[in-house]
Formats: structure tokens, sequence, C-alpha cells
């Protein structure tokens, strides 16, 4: 009899990795990341051959979590962008005062 895998198991969160974001067991990939690349067009049998050591199983256990919890990872995503567009904007002031 093959290995049976329980889907449950294939996202997992801990504190200690990446800053305890849902991600694929065994790999730092978050879910995140695989929903970016989604989000660009890409299918997931090309996520998982952009990213090697994935499994297609993995990569569809990580849409299942993000459209199951949708709203957490928009928060994320939001969370981040925001905070790029801070410290861009922080960088620009910075330049702004030394270029005076």
């Amino acid at each position: 009899m093959a290995n049976v895998v329980e889907v449950g198991t294939l996202i997992v969160r801990t504190p200690e990795v990446r800053g305890g974001r849902p991600r694929i067991a065994g790999t730092g990939v978050t879910v995140r990341r695989i929903v970016g690349w989604y989000k660009l067009g890409l299918s997931p049998e090309e996520i998982a051959d952009r990213i090697g050591h994935l499994s297609l199983a993995q990569v569809h256990a990580a849409l299942a979590y993000y459209h199951a919890n949708r709203e957490e990872i928009e928060a994320d995503i939001a969370a981040e962008e925001a905070e790029a567009e801070r410290l861009k904007h922080e960088h620009f002031l910075s330049q702004k005062e030394k270029d005076s």
C-alpha cells in the first residue's frame, strides 16, 4: 500500500519560521509566496515546476489554505505592501534631506 498523506499535515505554522506565517511543511515556502505566483497567472503545475522541490499536492494544499483563509492571507499581503511603501517613502525622504 502506498504512503497516505493527510492533507491537513501539508500546511504548518511555527513562530520561529517565517514569522509564524502558514507555510508548506518541511519547507520555508509560505502560502503567501504561492498565492503571489498564482495571482500573477501561474498555474499550480507551473508553480510546482518553478519551485522544483515542491509537489503539485503541496502547491494545491497552499492554494486550498488560501481559499479557506483568504482574509488572513490578503491581510498579510496588504500589510507587507504597506510596509514596503512606508520604507520606500522613508528612503525617499532621507535622500531628499541628503540632497538639500
